[in-house]
Order: C-alpha cells, then sequence, then structure tokens
C-alpha cells in the first residue's frame, strides 16, 4: 500500500475525531469560560501561574506527554504484529480513549483547584485509595525520572553534538520567559528571539561537539548533571523556565513533524513491512500486550499526571482545556503515525543490518526510526535526516524529566507531607532533594528490570484514571459511559497483560519483576473494589429525580 495514503486517511480520521467527538466530549463537561481557574484563583507565582497564552500552554503540555513514547511503542509494534493492527489501535484509542482520558483528567483538576489526580481518588474514594494510589504514581515517577536520566546521559556520553543544544534551550527558554513576562515585547518576537538562539545552538553544536573534559564513558557524571538540572528546574517558578522551554521545544517537534508529512508527500514510499503478522508472538499475544507496548500515542496514564499536576495550574481559561487536553493528545497521535510509516515504509523489510528488523535488533528503536524518517526526508534535508531526528528526541528529555520530577513533588508533598503528616517534606526543597536521591540510586542500579513491566503500570494508572474521572462525572449526574467504557477496557488490557507477564516471570525466576506485577495487579483489585462499593453507597443518595437526569444514561445528542 502507498504510504501517503496511509497517511492522509489517518490524519483525516484524527481530524474528524477532534472536531466531533471532541466536541461532543467537551458539552460533556459543561465548559464555563467564565469559572475561574485554579492559576488565577490561587496565583502563587511558583506553580499557580497563568500562561499568557494558551499556545504557550499548549507548548508545554504538549512537550511534556510527546516524549520518546509515541516513537518506542509503534517501532516495537509494528515489528512484531505488523503495521494495521498498531494503525487501528493508535487511532480508535486515540480519540475514544486517550484524548478522553486527557481531558477529563485537566477538567477535573481544574474543578479541584488543582489538585492531582491522587487527591481527586481520595474525594472520591477515600483516604486508603489516595495512599495506595499516590504512593504508586510517586514511585512510578522516580522510575521515570531514573529512566531518563540514565538514558539521557547515555545519550550526551556517545552523542556529544546534542550537548550544546540539549542544554542550550535552557539558555533560549530563558530570554523567551523573560521577554514574555517581564518585559512588554510582543509574543511573536519573544518566540522568534528564542528560536533564533536555539538554531544558532544547533548549528554550533554540530560544529563543536562537546564531551566532559575527561573523555568518553561518564554516563555517571551526566546522569548527576541531569538530575541536579531536574532539581534546579522542578523547584524554579514555572513562567521562568517550564513554560517557555516547553513552548520553544514544542517548535522544535513542529518542524519534524512538518517535515516528515511534507517528505511523505514527496517521496510517498510504498509500504514494504506486513500489514499482520502472527497473532502471538515472542513478545506475547496481540491483546493484550500490543495494547500495553503501544501507549503514548493512544492512551498513556502518565498524561494525566501532566494534565493534573502542571498543566491544571497554569490555564487562563476553561474555554481552552479542550484544544490543550484533547488537541494535544490528537497531535501526539499523528506523530505515532509518522512513527509508523517512517519504519514500515522509510526502510526496507527483510534480513540484514540495513532493514527495518535488523536495525532495530541492533541499534534499537530510536535509531530505527532516525533511519526511516531519514529516508522519509530526505528530499528536504539530504543526509542530514537522521542527525535532524535526533536533535528533535533529544529536546525532549529534559522536558519529560523535569516535567516528572515537579509532579512527583507535587505528588509526594501532599502523601508524604499532608497525608502522612511529615512536616519537613512539605517543604519543596527537601521533597524534590528525596526524590533526586532515589531516583539517582535508581539510575545506577537494576532500574532496567522493573522496565519491562512499566508499560503495563502506565496503562493501569490510565485505567484508574478514567474509573475516577467517572465517579466525578457520576457525583455530578453526568453521563459516564464515554470515560467508563474506556476505563474498564484498558483496566481488562492491564490485568490480562500483567497476567501474562507475571506468569513469565515466575517461570523465569525473576521474584522483583514478579513482585511489581502481584503489587499492580492487587492495586487494581483494591480500587476495583472501592469504586464498586462507593457507587453502591451513594447511588441512593444521588438517585435522580427523573429518568430524563439519569447519569447512566447518555445525552441526547444536539
Amino acid at each position: 500500500m502507498n504510504s501517503l495514503t496511509i497517511g492522509l486517511f489517518s490524519c483525516g480520521v484524527l481530524y474528524l475525531g477532534y472536531r466531533f467527538y471532541g466536541r461532543f466530549i467537551t458539552h460533556l463537561w459543561g465548559i464555563d469560560p467564565a469559572r475561574k481557574t485554579p492559576a488565577l484563583e490561587s496565583s502563587d507565582k511558583v506553580d499557580y501561574i497563568a500562561a499568557r497564552h494558551w499556545t504557550v500552554l499548549f507548548g508545554h503540555h504538549f512537550a511534556s506527554i510527546a516524549g520518546a513514547g509515541p516513537i518506542l511503542g509503534p517501532v516495537l509494534a509494528c515489528a512484531v504484529w505488523g503495521w494495521l493492527p498498531a494503525l487501528i489501535w493508535i487511532l480508535v484509542g486515540s480519540i475514544f480513549m486517550g484524548a478522553v482520558h486527557d481531558f477529563s483528567a485537566l477538567m477535573a483538576s481544574l474543578r479541584a483547584r488543582g489538585r492531582s489526580i491522587a487527591e481527586i481518588a481520595e474525594a472520591n474514594l477515600g483516604h486508603r485509595v489516595r495512599l495506595i494510589f499516590g504512593g504508586f504514581l510517586w514511585l512510578a515517577l522516580i522510575l521515570v525520572v531514573a529512566v531518563f536520566a540514565h538514558v539521557g546521559a547515555q545519550s550526551l556520553d556517545t552523542m556529544p553534538r546534542v550537548v550544546i543544544p540539549t542544554f542550550g534551550v535552557i539558555l533560549a527558554a530563558i530570554v523567551t520567559g523573560f521577554m514574555m513576562y517581564r518585559t512588554p515585547a510582543p509574543q511573536w518576537l519573544a518566540t522568534i528571539a528564542g528560536l533564533a538562539i536555539l538554531a544558532g545552538l544547533l548549528v554550533v553544536g554540530y560544529y563543536v561537539p562537546l564531551r566532559l573534559p575527561w573523555g568518553e564513558g561518564n554516563v555517571l557524571a551526566w546522569t548527576i548533571i541531569l538530575l541536579l538540572y531536574a532539581y534546579i528546574a522542578s523547584i524554579t517558578p514555572v513562567n521562568l523556565l517550564l513554560q517557555p522551554r516547553d513552548y520553544l521545544s514544542t517548535f522544535v517537534l513542529y518542524i519534524g513533524l512538518a517535515a516528515g508529512y511534507i517528505g511523505l508527500l514527496l517521496t510517498h514510499p510504498t509500504v514494504q513491512a506486513p500489514s499482520t503478522q502472527a497473532f502471538t508472538s515472542s513478545s506475547g499475544p496481540l491483546w493484550p500486550m500490543m495494547f500495553v507496548i503501544i501507549a503514548c500515542g493512544a492512551i498513556s496514564g502518565f498524561h494525566s499526571l501532566i494534565a493534573s499536576g502542571t498543566t491544571s495550574k497554569q490555564i487562563a481559561t476553561e474555554a481552552h482545556a479542550s484544544r490543550i487536553g484533547y488537541g494535544a493528545m490528537i497531535v501526539e497521535s499523528a506523530l505515532a503515525i509518522l512513527v509508523l510509516i517512517a519504519v514500515c515504509a522509510g526502510l526496507r523489510w527483510g534480513t540484514g543490518a540495513d532493514t527495518y528488523t535488523g536495525m532495530l535488533q541492533e541499534k534499537g528503536p530510536l535509531v530505527t526510526f532516525a533511519n526511516g524518517f531519514a529516508s522519509l526526508t530526505r528530499p528536504l534535508f539530504g543526509a542530514l535526516g537522521a542527525l535532524v531526528a535526533i536533535t528533535v528526541l533529544k529536546t525532549f528529555v529534559l522536558t519529560t524529566l523535569d516535567s516528572a520530577t515537579r509532579i512527583a513533588r507535587y505528588i509526594g508533598e501532599e502523601l508524604l507531607g499532608e497525608g502522612l503528616g511529615i512536616g519537613f517534606l512539605r517543604n519543596r526543597f527537601a521533597s524534590t532533594l528525596l526524590i533526586i536521591g532515589l531516583a539517582f540510586y535508581l539510575a545506577l542500579g537494576p532500574w532496567g528490570t522493573v522496565w519491562p513491566v512499566f508499560g503495563s503500570a502506565n496503562q493501569l494508572i490510565a485505567a484508574l484514571t478514567l474509573l475516577v474521572v467517572t465517579l466525578v462525572l457520576w457525583r455530578q449526574r453526568k453521563p459516564v459511559y464515554y470515560t467508563l467504557v474506556p476505563g474498564l477496557l484498558i483496566l481488562a488490557t492491564t490485568v490480562g497483560a500483567l497476567i501474562y507477564q507475571g506468569r513469565g516471570f515466575l517461570k523465569d525466576g525473576k521474584v522483583l519483576l514478579a513482585a511489581v506485577t502481584i503489587a499492580l495487579l492487587v492495586l487494581a483489585l483494591m480500587m476495583l473494589v472501592d469504586s464498586l462499593r462507593t457507587v453502591i453507597q451513594r447511588r441512593s443518595a444521588l438517585e435522580p429525580a427523573s429518568l430524563s437526569e439519569n447519569p447512566w444514561r447518555p445525552p441526547a445528542h444536539r
């Protein structure tokens, strides 16, 4: 099949999903532009700060959720099960599950004064669930910080050309943030200034590779540097670094995304990878494993932590919630589709080091995507396509790193400081130091042994988040089918994946992974039982007066 047909069809479906289903979900939540948002109601000049323009906040949100996730999943899944099942899951999952999940988490947090999804869970399911859910989220985020610090350190050590632009974006962001918030300069001028600095740094980095003074093999040193950055960035007011840096980083991704689709229009290669392969493979059965491997791009629990952790504290009006919460997920899905096309059509299928599967086995998914992207964009970038792709990816390492650290700080302060009454952990300096310390330990230790099950953990967060927002809607006498059904489907998928993985871990004697899997299954069961108990206890008290108001029925379409 021609790859251009797949690209045009997919983008059309995503647009229609945003245009119609996104609008329907917006009406479901009852957007009120006149309602004061947490950024205005609880402004503290550190975390609760209204973004100057919705595009700035879109940049932060999109940059935070669109890291390496929408690249890794499609590259791995297409090689195992074929591109057609992956394409269907990305399209259906993003429109009816992922975007609904992200937008609903954002709205629930906005209506709860910017509180995290863990605290919203407490309000609906009780204190015990908050402790369990919050503790799981906190630990999962520490793992994210540890992994990205280690992976980022490896790439900085082995690819010195990306060092200057990776850290140079901080300088560009500070200049942009200062111009936008401390001077009367218009937003377009601040944007141009920041992008000009970043473009210059990309050129400098290409010609001036930067290594640490003592040569190669300094992953430990780079890890310390990245974690030190994460500590500083996570306690710095969001409008000085996080907002403008993510805003500029998003332009880098926009350029890469646009270049990929323009290259697709110019080259439109034929898809060489098979559309489907065996239902069962060495990576497991198509269901549930493919639905766990392709997380970002279809649905990801990490997105709810961004939506309720940082985005809800910066949005100026509810009128912008749909384009940020629902729209950013749709754009990320477009990125996942481009990745799918790049590896399945841009690379040769077969055996050998220069083929799709050969590159994936020898060089990993990121390099595989970079080479496929280079093939699509050869008319635009010539031989530099792979370097452009890697540069785009590296821009988001710092984004995910400090966003995860900041959100872990929020949850840690709520869970340990307020929930358990550990006074000094209410202080953002102390709570962040604890997070960085644990992440440093995991980054140097056997963190990689836990990573295979993290995909399931991520989807479990999404399922539980959908159940929480379902209860929020139910208590407001709103229709709940549109969050409940996706939540139950993802919960069943996650439980199936965990059972499959757990059996394999026990058979292979991997005690640590088996213990983590069992803990996640117990968490899912406890959340489900408490949700059912809450519904049973509160249903009679919230029984609507008439059938037309029944929250278990869908609203009439207008």
